[in-house]
C-alpha cells in the first residue's frame, strides 16, 4: 500500500524487453540501498513494482539503482512498456504501519491510462519560489468516470490529488507549486498520457452497489 505522496524522482537507466510479455527496468534513485530489501515494493509513476536486484549508482550521485520487472498485465494497463533510458518517474516507498497518511490509500494497481487535454496556468504569487499553480484537465480512461467525484481523491502517476470538477469523462485537478518542485508534473504537456488509479473506496462502493442490484 502507498499514500500517493511522492518521495523521490527516479530515472530509468536500463530498459530490456524479455519477449512480448516481460520488461526489465533499472531505475536510478536517491534511496539508500541499505533500506531496501529484495522483494520490496516501490510505486513507480503509480505502478507497484517489485525490486528484484540492487546495485550502487555509477554517476557519482547518492542512492542506488534498483531493478524491477513488469509482466503482461502491467504492460497492457500502463505506460511502463514505453519507458526508456532517460525517462523520469515519480517514486514512493511502500507504507509502513504507523506512517502518516498524508494522501489517501493507494494500491499501486493502475486502472488505466488517461490523457492530459489542457493545462491551465494560474497567475503565480511573485513571492512563490517554485513558480505557478496550474489546473490540469484530464480525460479518464473508458469505464472509470463513474468512480471519479468532485472533492474525491484520485492518484495520477503516483501523486495523490483532489478532484476539482467532473464533466462527463473529463475531470480537473490542481497542481500547486510545491508539487511541481518534487514530482515530474513540471515536465508534463498537453496530450501526454497519465496513469490513473481511482479511489479504493469508490471502487468497492460501486461493486457493492452492483452486487445489491443483482440480489
Amino acid at each position: 500500500m502507498f499514500t500517493g505522496i511522492v518521495t523521490a524522482i527516479g530515472t530509468v537507466v536500463e530498459s530490456q524487453s524479455k519477449g512480448p510479455s516481460l520488461k526489465r527496468l533499472a531505475i536510478a534513485s536517491p534511496y539508500d540501498a541499505a533500506g531496501i530489501e529484495i522483494g520490496a515494493s516501490i510505486a513507480c509513476a503509480g505502478v507497484c513494482l517489485t525490486v528484484t536486484a540492487l546495485k550502487p549508482r555509477t554517476d557519482g550521485e547518492a542512492g542506488c539503482i534498483f531493478q524491477v520487472e513488469a509482466a503482461a498485465e502491467t504492460l497492457s494497463k500502463t505506460q511502463v512498456g514505453e519507458w526508456a533510458p532517460g525517462t523520469k518517474i515519480n517514486l514512493e516507498r511502500s507504507l509502513k504501519v504507523g506512517d502518516e497518511l498524508g494522501g489517501h490509500l493507494v494500491t499501486g494497481h493502475v486502472d488505466g491510462v488517461g490523457t492530459i487535454l489542457k493545462i491551465e496556468p494560474i497567475a503565480p504569487d511573485p513571492d512563490e519560489p517554485w513558480g505557478a499553480t496550474a489546473r490540469f484537465h484530464v480525460r479518464a480512461p473508458r469505464g472509470l468516470p463513474r468512480f471519479i467525484a468532485a472533492k474525491g481523491s484520485i492518484c495520477l502517476d503516483g501523486t495523490s490529488l483532489t478532484v476539482n470538477t467532473v464533466e462527463d469523462d473529463v475531470f480537473t485537478v490542481l497542481l500547486i507549486p510545491h508539487s511541481f518542485s518534487v514530482t515530474t508534473w513540471g515536465e508534463r504537456g498537453e496530450g501526454d498520457p497519465v496513469h490513473v488509479e481511482v479511489d479504493l473506496m469508490a471502487r468497492y462502493a460501486a461493486r457493492l452497489a452492483e452486487a445489491g442490484r443483482g440480489e
